[in-house]
């Protein structure tokens, strides 16, 4: 039954263009991240490589920046930086988010109510500017911009694990378990949260691009990354003063930042389509 069941998930899963395109595209990505050193022609962090402000060519593909450094190489350099920021930014919001959803659908009353207050709070307030204060706070740096957006998005995951688990404890199988003994962290981790996981691959994989989105924009405002960090954000906040005269500055980092951002979404839509039927894409 298993091995027809994987059959069965592989099959959909070649069959769901939206899911081999974005695939591809962050096999790619990964790829490029991965062998960054043997890809990149110099260091993210080398200068005057080449003469100031040079227009893309045959040596230099990107072109150059006004310190002389092949931007190419910053670009490569910076998926590994996107990367991280999608990991790093998907596990804190998992776990802040399904612990919060899990308590509030399990054990409800009071705690419920002072958590579902809270997740309206943070959705109330836009992400952004709710996330500008949590770095002003913090302190600059790409990885306190990774946690201030995870400490402002967690309610996407809290929700909806509340609602399932409000609807799972009160199936047979966890009310045996309560029977039997089992504790609470017991019925919520070992009952409740396998039950979960499905919708939470679909929630990870549809949230992931306004993750790396929102921590892109906060390096763009010079409150992530700061140089000479090769962050895709912070090249096109630098390309932004050079729009005029050299803008491949901006173009190829935004080329990146769509590219990354794209395959991100079509995978997300595809892995919906594949474990979510109901809410497939029209």
């Amino acid at each position: 039954m298993n091995g027809n069941k994987s059959k069965e998930t592989l099959l959909s899963c070649l069959k769901n263009i939206n899911f081999m395109v974005g695939f591809l595209m962050l096999l790619s990505v990964l790829l490029v991240a991965v062998f960054a050193d043997q890809i990149a022609p110099y260091g993210f962090t080398d200068q005057g490589v080449g003469p100031r402000f040079t227009p893309p060519n045959g040596e230099f593909l990107f072109g150059t920046d006004e310190l002389g450094r092949d931007v190419l190489s910053r670009v490569i350099h910076g998926t590994r930086l996107t990367l991280w920021v999608a990991v790093l930014g998907a596990s804190l919001q998992l776990v802040i988010g399904v612990t919060v959803g899990l308590i509030c659908g399990y054990f409800g009353k009071w705690g419920d109510k002072f958590f579902s207050f809270l997740t309206d709070l943070t959705w109330c307030i836009p992400s952004t500017i709710l996330a500008l204060a949590v770095v002003t706070i913090m302190g600059k740096g790409l990885t306190n911009s990774v946690i201030a957006i995870a400490m402002v998005c967690w309610a996407s995951y809290a929700r909806p694990v509340r609602a399932k688990t409000m609807s799972i404890k009160t199936m047979a199988f966890v009310e045996t378990g309560a029977a039997f003994g089992e504790s609470s962290v017991a019925l919520m981790f070992r009952y409740i949260l396998p039950n979960v996981v499905p919708a939470l691959i679909v929630m990870v994989s549809t949230t992931l691009p306004a993750t790396i989105l929102s921590t892109t924009t906060l390096s763009f405002l010079g409150l992530g990354s700061q140089a000479p960090s090769p962050d895709w954000g912070l090249a096109l906040s630098n390309g932004i003063n050079y729009i005029g005269s050299a803008p491949w500055l901006s173009i190829f980092p935004g080329i990146a930042l769509v590219y990354t951002v794209l395959g991100f979404s079509l995978l997300g839509e595809g892995v919906r389509d594949i474990l979510d039927p109901h809410m497939k894409s029209q």
